[in-house]
């Protein structure tokens, strides 16, 4: 399948001078850059004062460019906003990025310091070290930049920036009012946000939103997806004896509460993976017009078992598109006891279950938790929110105590959208190649207060490589998409909207 990534300059000469080539990889030169130095500032969210080093670049970078800026305040860490000066008569875009960055474990790494940006090429062992001063001879858009948050979400910042620099060299009116708001805790969940927007409710109003975070698709196509799953979650604890008790002296009389919650997790699903709790997948119809959408979407099922390596996918729909449409229920976490070579002959006191629950538009998050927990009740099980009693314990057969975090929404916006087709037809034209529509991907971006506070329709616009390794070690940006990025920033903020 055609990569359109492979070699953008390649492409570009097709669409582009030898001028605006050499103006493009200049700039993408400066990104490279600016994306070294915003990078080597850690960004973990819950270190207030690098997140306020962060800020403080950022309030940097914006006013250079012309940009009015602000820190506003949250119940958490600030919120970044710019805008430019607003003129009357224009449509609005609120761009919507994040600053923060996962949590690094340097030891996990193959460089000393995650957020010293390192620059690697692929070869056949997998990447080498190269100079940064190579790029001066041998600016190959191949090459990686290698640290925390180049791609999820400080590269495609800069490459906000970067764009609207070649705007400004190249004298051209915006015919947008233009204001970004960027997120300080979006790898905690982003809870203080749903607040904020409503407090900033008139700073941000704006006709409609684009969301630049993610992978494009697999292919390497330009991407535009219309939603994305919320999420929330639940632990469940089951009891057994009150401490961890000799197996061979209690086996056989003690409860085992790992065999009683794997008991529990297995009568949620059936042996293809559906959930099978009365009522979880109630309002979801997809109909035709839009099985034929989510059947577009160039994905190959034989390459992504291949890369998952699995025989099989469970059948929560027919293909990979189809499963994404419905909500979750995960098992992200099981502890009871001790395993490998601290494997104890004990009956173990506790079992734990993390589970998260991916919401799909039609989906309730609280109503899907009020089902789980009428099914567990169905079991057996009496449930608490505490540690049970000593007298709780004596009472009831079947113990458990489960604990709930808040709901995140998913949304969609309707793909025959105005501002959604002026999307699409600006990538087609500005890269001549299909572009990819995703109706609801799988993650999470907490978009959802934007949409219902402000009433605007949102767009996910990905900019980074798929093999990013975001959220992971080793993570990473492959320079042409640096380019892409610049030039989808520039094409749509100097497209006219029809």
């Amino acid at each position: 399948m055609k990569n359109i990534l492979i070699c953008l300059f390649t492409m570009a000469s097709v669409v582009m001078s030898a001028q605006e080539k050499a103006q493009l990889q200049s700039q993408i030169k400066h990104s490279i850059d600016e994306i070294r130095d915003f990078a080597s500032i850690p960004n973990n969210a819950s270190d207030h004062a690098n997140i306020n080093r962060n800020l403080t670049w950022l309030t940097k970078k914006f006013t250079e460019r012309g940009f009015n800026t602000s820190i506003l305040p949250t119940t958490g860490e600030s919120l970044f906003f710019a805008t430019l000066p607003i003129v009357e008569g224009k449509s609005t875009i609120l761009f919507y990025m994040h600053f923060d960055g996962q949590p690094v474990d340097a030891s996990k790494w193959t460089q000393k310091n995650p957020y010293e940006v390192i620059l690697k090429s692929p070869d056949a062992d997998g990447f080498k070290n190269e100079s940064f001063e190579d790029l001066n001879k041998n600016f190959n858009e191949e090459w990686r930049l290698f640290g925390r948050s180049t791609s999820d979400d400080k590269g495609p910042i800069v490459m906000f920036l970067n764009a609207f620099d070649l705007l400004k060299k190249n004298n051209i009116e915006l015919p947008f009012n233009v204001k970004i708001i960027l997120d300080s805790e979006e790898e905690k969940g982003s809870k203080p946000l749903p607040k904020a927007v409503k407090e900033y409710r008139e700073l941000l109003e704006a006709d409609f939103l684009i969301i630049n975070d993610g992978p494009v698709h697999s292919s390497g196509k330009p991407t535009i997806i219309y939603g994305c799953r919320g999420i929330t979650t639940m632990s469940l604890t089951t009891y057994g004896p009150i401490k961890p008790q000799h197996s061979g002296h209690f086996g056989n009389y003690a409860p085992n509460p790992a065999l009683q919650l794997s008991q529990l997790l297995a009568s949620m699903k059936n042996n293809d993976g559906k959930v099978i709790i009365n009522g979880y997948y109630d309002g979801i119809a997809i109909d035709e017009e839009t099985m034929n959408i989510l059947k577009n979407v160039p994905d190959e099922a034989t390459i992504i078992n291949k890369n998952l390596q699995i025989h099989a996918p469970e059948k929560v729909g027919t293909f990979y598109q189809e499963s994404l449409q419905y909500p979750s229920l995960n098992i992200r976490g099981l502890s009871s006891g001790w395993t490998g070579e601290e494997a104890r002959t004990i009956i173990p006191e506790i079992a734990t279950a993390e589970l998260d629950i991916r919401l799909v538009p039609e989906t309730d998050g609280a109503r899907l938790k009020s089902l789980i927990k009428k099914h567990i009740e169905t079991q057996g099980y009496f449930i608490t929110v505490k540690e049970p009693t000593t007298e709780e314990r004596l009472k009831y057969n079947r113990v458990i105590k489960i604990t709930e975090t808040d709901v995140t929404d998913a949304f969609r916006t309707d793909l025959n959208n105005m501002y959604g087709n002026f999307i699409l037809s600006n990538l087609e034209k500005e890269f001549k190649d299909d572009v990819v529509q995703i109706r609801l991907m799988g993650g999470t971006v907490p978009i959802a207060p934007f949409i219902n506070e402000l009433k605007i329709p949102a767009f996910i616009i990905p900019m980074v490589n798929p093999d990013n390794n975001q959220h992971s070690p080793d993570e990473n940006l492959k320079i042409s998409q640096i380019g892409y990025g610049i030039r989808t920033f520039y094409s749509l903020l100097s497209t006219p909207l029809n």
